[in-house]
């Protein structure tokens, strides 16, 4: 993808107008984020309700922003496409947590997407937003042929939200006063590194020392099950994820070269996964390295085996189809 000029257009993709997807469409046209907003879906219905709903929003806008409906070609030359498909379904409160739930609909919609988005030749950079979001994420990337610095899955960018928003909430201090990730998987592996997380300067493990108050495997356990408890109130989530999604958008858009947790290909384990990456206009400028305890490192490991096991098995179920 070559670099843009400030007097380019700047164009992005959102391939699913489900929840997710449509609240990220919105979110890029009121903040003015994008020139030329291509919406797929393959609901026509909804999909023309959206795109006329945003027109009808323009006269209110600050902002121009061009849409286009259901056209594979005008994401050849997108900076961004935005992965929003999945069939989450309404579950009663019993429903497993587990989001392997939506692999048969979004593992086959990555094979049928990735395809059509090599055939036009897109070259830009994927974010990948539906689950499993790692395993999904890794599917894009075969089927797509892009190169691996270029599919980015949202990955833990929400669940270290979660993580920032419960330790700020223990504490009494706004979520961006604390500092820190959760990692691994976009699901039940994922974990809370606890030995990077910060508030107000302070290590975390030093603040609980001192404080029966501060209870870490609570904390942890709290977000990790923070998508459930949005889910079990309206069955579907979509604020929380869009937000995160707009986040990883701006700064590809803008060449941020700014730290996120995202879900990446990691060498070392072979595998998509989340952790701190620098993202950047090519999508991952500059994988990091954490010093983390041992401990961690085995959670990690075991978190990102349990993805490319799963990976394995769909990538292998597809090719037989």
């Amino acid at each position: 993808m070559e670099r843009k000029g400030p007097w380019m257009t700047r164009k992005v993709g959102v391939v699913g107008q489900g929840h997710v997807g449509e609240t990220l469409a919105n979110n890029l046209l009121v903040t003015g984020t994008v020139d030329e907003l291509v919406l797929i879906d393959t609901d026509q219905k909804k999909l023309n309700a959206n795109a006329t709903d945003f027109e009808d929003a323009a006269a209110n806008l600050p902002t121009h922003t061009r849409i286009r409906k259901n056209d594979y070609a005008a994401l050849a030359d997108a900076d961004v496409v935005v992965i929003a498909v999945g069939n989450i379904g309404i579950q009663n409160d019993d429903a497993k947590h587990d989001r392997f739930m939506e692999l048969k609909v979004t593992s086959r919609a990555a094979k049928e997407v990735g395809t059509k988005l090599k055939e036009v030749g897109f070259k830009g950079v994927l974010v990948s937003i539906s689950n499993p979001c790692d395993v999904i994420a890794a599917l894009f990337q075969k089927y797509t042929g892009l190169p691996k610095k270029r599919v980015i899955g949202t990955g833990t960018l929400l669940d270290t939200a979660r993580l920032k928003k419960v330790v700020g909430q223990a504490l009494d201090v706004d979520p961006r006063s604390v500092s820190g990730y959760a990692l691994g998987e976009h699901g039940n592996s994922q974990f809370a590194a606890w030995s990077q997380v910060r508030v107000l300067g302070q290590q975390i493990t030093d603040l609980a020392a001192v404080s029966a108050q501060l209870d870490l495997d609570g904390l942890a356990e709290a977000t990790k099950a923070g998508g459930y408890t949005v889910f079990h109130g309206k069955y579907y989530t979509n604020f929380g994820i869009a937000a995160a999604a707009l986040r990883l958008v701006t700064a590809i858009l803008n060449d941020a070269n700014i730290e996120l947790p995202v879900s990446n290909f990691r060498e070392e384990y072979g595998t998509y996964c989340g952790y701190p990456a620098v993202i950047g206009q090519q999508g991952v400028v500059k994988p990091l390295q954490l010093n983390l305890t041992a401990e961690e490192e085995r959670q990690l490991a075991a978190s990102a085996n349990y993805i490319k096991d799963r990976f394995d098995e769909v990538a292998q179920q597809l090719e037989a189809e």
